[in-house]
């Protein structure tokens, strides 16, 4: 249970930040810091038995045969050197930014939102390392995009920008490896993705493997910020500093090189593979550390150097050798803690400077040494000056680069790199402390409580150096879990004279020399200075611009209010299969069709065709608007009854209910509308009828012809037959929804909830148009005395309705019933209760109908991890309490019930609410009206809900500009 544990930990600090945060405000990153020291210390216990192979593994099934032959997805989390040095290094780097953070975060502004979304971003990136089946490492991947994102955003206006910029790049990346997982599991017939790792379709199928190698390595480089996809990076700066401590060095940039490690033991010997990841790698090496040298903010060029040195990660991983990856890990570790700790470092110097801009600083290292020298100690690491672990590491990937098939030019190309690295890194410490202009009277050392946690990780890598020894064993273990082949590692300060070493020594006499005689000159004229005629933001603007434009232009095939413009297609397409079918085929294969069985054809059927046929030529004939809404309900009525004689009640009772419902929403939006149709020009009524006669003909042919001609499927007798034995139900309908067929359920429930966000958002942000003259409900006139018979006939069935709708519910499991039905008889007690108003009104608060549909998904989702229990998201447990068959499957039940009541509540509000967007109570004119009987004066309300009782109709003059009509009058 170490691997439960240690999950439990991390996400008992996502629970419980509220709440710290309310109690101790910014120093709430102390527990939440032990919290996860404690996650960390709880796999820290077992690394040895990791090392020695014996991986830490848990899982619990998630969902049965989603690729067929019986694949199972399971919540399946593994530890293995790989695993468990990624989820180490989160935790630890995780657990001292949260000391900073506790330091440096500001009082009362915002703390809940900061260390809510830390904490949920460090759980997502655990999950990512140590998910053992591909469908919950795409989960995770896609949290640690949307955590990022917000993180970034939180920032305000500052941050708008670039947290966009992010999503986009980091959900591209998220699509690519969405297909490349998807063609993996599928070809290896498993989601597993150990399994995946070791199938043999990867040297049987080089097409595909080229092909799933390529979508890996692209989505890896949008979270690595690779070229060209790099300049999300830099634009995230705009986050706080320990957001862009923890990103940028241990967790969203981390998180491609760790999937780019853990598929390069399949992708070692493909050549696009090889060539991609080692060309890109140095490339975005080279490219971003120019652009660093060029930059004045300290975190800007701070995040190029990031871009720079995941380059060289990304190259050595290209090279795909024992050695290389070896490297690639080295340089992750010694990343961590010199990226981490100049990041916050540079907070501190911005938190009592009050800038991070060189051009604003001036000489420091006297009045901040301890920062002075804790930055000293991380840039000299960055820049791979010996002793420092930084140097170690830079001459692993040297070393890789040598052992390589282009050895040579790669050393080249490194060497180059290096020495810009070492400019950049020299540019840090010579800008912030030295060179500055600025007098810096005032400016003090920062309390230890801030400093401290920052030096820390970078002043590790001058201790590190000597205890090498102790990281060779995870090095190694980490290798072995990726090539699957034996490896031992061997670090050193010194191999030796080699090529490596000439190299880094050439890089250390150049840097040198470059900070004594050329820095003021270089430094001075590169700055700001821009290379390239454009950007990859402005790349990345055109791109959607352009996206904008085309899909305006697809837009405007369907831009139209006329439904013929969007049905006639459909339809025609449908006329066109009926025919042809008709004419050009004989049976199915040459063989005649079966017999339509007996019993099918009654001649009660007639009475609910005949309701509909009325119905529909009534629709046809008449201009009023008002009719056809009220003949639209009674063929929903035909309908209705035609399901009730077919033997589903259940059907039968929600589509009536639907009916109604939808009914009360149209009317409402009928107020809005002219009272009658336009006249349609007689040429199209003869048109629209010829082509509608051929429609209802071939749709009458498709239901003669396919249905009634055979017995009942095996699934459905197997529905009918042990359905009930196994959940112990006889509503077999209701148990298919809420338990076989769950996910699908699921799906349409989520459907929901976003229809009663899109009505809200839709509602809300359009402008509504004067009344149709007469149609004005008015706030004290004669609807409320026509009201009053209904109010009083409400008041009486309300709690009718109520004691239904919970007896419906709770039935539903043996009897027709169940949380949808149930939900739409309570829906009706509110559109009873809005319908005898007499008058506009909220039925419920303005933000009560998002809150149930927002909790009815959450809890039918919740629900869904009680199935873990036995084996199975979403499996329904059964059991008996007092007597009575109960079923984990009732809350997911409930779930729906409030998601549909949030649905309707909603699209009632919406559009029968009394205020028009914007509009303000104090602005209201309550007589326009009654212009022959003034109101009394009537006192301001002094909140606006008081306003929904006092005043059903308040009207806003703005929003109806136009006098009343002489007829309403």
């Amino acid at each position: 249970m170490t691997l439960p544990l240690a999950i439990g930990l991390v996400a008992a600090t996502v629970v419980l930040s509220p709440l710290l945060v309310r109690v101790m405000d910014r120093k709430a990153g102390y527990p939440v810091a032990v919290l996860l020291f404690a996650a960390a210390a709880v796999l820290g216990s077992k690394l040895t038995s990791v090392m020695e192979g014996d991986a830490l593994e848990w899982s619990r099934q998630w969902a049965n045969d989603v690729l067929g032959s019986g694949t199972s997805v399971a919540f399946a989390l593994r530890a293995d050197g790989l695993g468990i040095f990624f989820a180490l290094l989160a935790l630890v780097i995780g657990g001292v930014v949260m000391c900073y953070s506790a330091a440096y975060l500001p009082e009362k502004e915002g703390n809940t939102s900061f260390y809510t979304i830390m904490t949920a971003f460090t759980l997502s990136v655990l999950l990512l390392v140590l998910a053992n089946d591909v469908v919950l490492l795409f989960i995770a991947w896609e949290l640690v995009s949307i955590a990022s994102f917000m993180l970034i955003a939180r920032s305000g206006s500052s941050g708008e920008a670039g947290s966009y910029r992010t999503l986009i790049l980091t959900f591209f990346g998220g699509l690519t490896l969405l297909a490349a997982l998807a063609l993996a599991a599928v070809n290896a017939g498993t989601t597993s993705l150990e399994g995946i790792l070791q199938s043999d379709v990867w040297r049987h199928n080089p097409t595909v493997t080229t092909t799933v190698a390529v979508l890996v390595a692209l989505s890896a480089f949008t979270k690595a910020a690779q070229f060209p996809f790099h300049f999300w990076l830099p634009e995230a700066m705009a986050a706080a500093t320990p957001v862009s401590a923890f990103l940028h060095a241990a967790a969203v940039v981390k998180a491609g090189v760790y999937v780019l490690l853990r598929f390069s033991s399949i992708f070692a010997d493909v050549t696009a593979w090889n060539v991609l990841l080692t060309a890109t790698g140095l490339f975005t090496a080279l490219m971003s550390a120019v652009f660093a040298i060029t930059k004045t903010d300290l975190k800007h060029l701070t995040a190029y150097s990031t871009v720079s040195h995941l380059g060289w990660i990304v190259a050595a991983i290209g090279i795909g050798t024992p050695l290389a990856l070896a490297a690639a890990l080295t340089h992750t570790l010694a990343h961590a803690l010199f990226k981490s700790s100049l990041f916050m470092l540079i907070g501190v110097v911005d938190h009592e400077a009050g800038s991070r801009d060189m051009r604003r600083l001036g000489k420091l290292y006297d009045k901040m040494p301890f920062t002075f020298v804790s930055t000293v100690v991380a840039a000299a690491s960055m820049a791979a000056i010996p002793p420092l672990f930084g140097f170690i590491s830079k001459e692993s990937i040297l070393s890789a680069f040598e052992d390589s098939a282009y050895g040579t030019l790669l050393l080249i190309v490194g060497g180059i790199a290096a020495f810009l690295t070492f400019v950049y890194s020299a540019k840090i410490v010579f800008g912030a402390f030295v060179d500055g202009p600025k007098d810096m009277t005032g400016v003090h050392e920062a309390p230890v409580a801030l400093w401290l946690p920052a030096a820390l990780p970078g002043l590790m890598s001058a201790v590190v150096p000597f205890g090498l020894m102790l990281i060779d064993a995870p090095l190694s273990s980490a290798v072995r879990s990726i090539t699957g082949e034996d490896y031992h590692s061997h670090l050193a300060l010194f191999h030796g004279v080699n090529a490596p070493f000439i190299v880094s020594m050439a890089v250390l006499v150049a840097g040198v020399l470059f900070v004594i005689f050329a820095r003021h000159t270089v430094f001075e004229r590169a700055e700001n200075k821009e290379l390239l005629p454009f950007n990859g933001n402005e790349v990345l603007g055109g791109i959607g611009r352009g996206s904008t434009r085309f899909g305006r232009q697809l837009g405007a095939v369907a831009d139209g209010f006329n439904p013929s413009r969007h049905l006639f297609p459909v339809l025609l397409l449908v006329v066109l299969l009926g025919f042809s079918t008709l004419l050009f085929t004989d049976g199915v294969d040459g063989v005649p069709l079966a017999p339509r069985a007996d019993g099918i054809d009654v001649w009660w059927d007639l009475i609910p065709f005949a309701i509909i046929a009325v119905s529909v030529v009534g629709l046809i004939t008449t201009r009023s608007r008002l009719a056809s809404t009220v003949l639209v309900g009674t063929t929903g009525v035909g309908m209705s009854l035609q399901m009730l004689m077919l033997g589903a009640p259940d059907v039968a009772l929600t589509q009536i209910l639907v009916e109604s419902l939808t009914v009360v929403v149209m009317m409402v939006v009928l107020r809005y509308q002219p009272r009658i149709f336009p006249e349609t020009p007689r040429r199209r009524k003869v048109l629209a009828g010829i082509f509608a006669v051929l429609t209802g003909f071939v749709a009458f042919l498709g239901v003669y012809t396919l249905l009634g001609r055979h017995e009942r499927s095996d699934l459905a007798m197997w529905y009918l037959t042990e359905g009930g034995k196994v959940t112990g139900a006889d509503n077999i309908v209701a148990v298919i929804i809420v338990e076989f067929r769950g996910f699908d359920t699921l799906g349409e429930l989520s459907v929901l909830g976003m229809a009663a966000v899109v009505i809200a958002a839709v509602t809300q942000s359009m402008p509504r148009h004067m009344f149709e003259a007469g149609t004005r409900p008015r706030p004290f006139g004669q609807s409320q005395f026509n009201s009053l018979p209904l109010r009083k006939a409400a008041a009486m069935v309300a709690p009718v309705l109520l004691v239904l709708s919970i007896i419906i519910f709770f039935r539903g499991h043996n009897a027709p019933g169940g949380g949808f039905v149930a939900a739409l008889v309570m829906a009706t007690a509110f559109a009873l209760n809005y319908l005898s108003r007499g008058a506009d009104a909220y039925v419920v608060g303005q933000l009560t109908p998002i809150k149930l549909a927002a909790w009815g998904i959450i809890i039918a989702i919740s629900s869904g991890f009680l199935g873990l229990i036995e084996g199975g998201f979403m499996y329904a447990i059964h059991g008996e309490i007092a007597g009575q068959h109960l079923t984990t499957s009732l809350i997911f039940d409930f779930g729906i019930y409030l998601a549909v009541l949030g649905m309707v509540t909603q699209a009632i509000n919406a559009l029968g609410g009394y205020l028009r967007p914007g509009t303000e109570i104090r602005n209201l004119d309550y007589t326009r009206d009654e212009p022959d009987n003034p109101l009394p004066n009537v006192p301001e309300p002094e909140h606006p809900e008081n306003a929904v009782k006092s005043h059903p109709e308040p009207i806003n003059p703005a929003d109806d500009p136009q006098p009343v009509s002489t007829k309403e009058q």
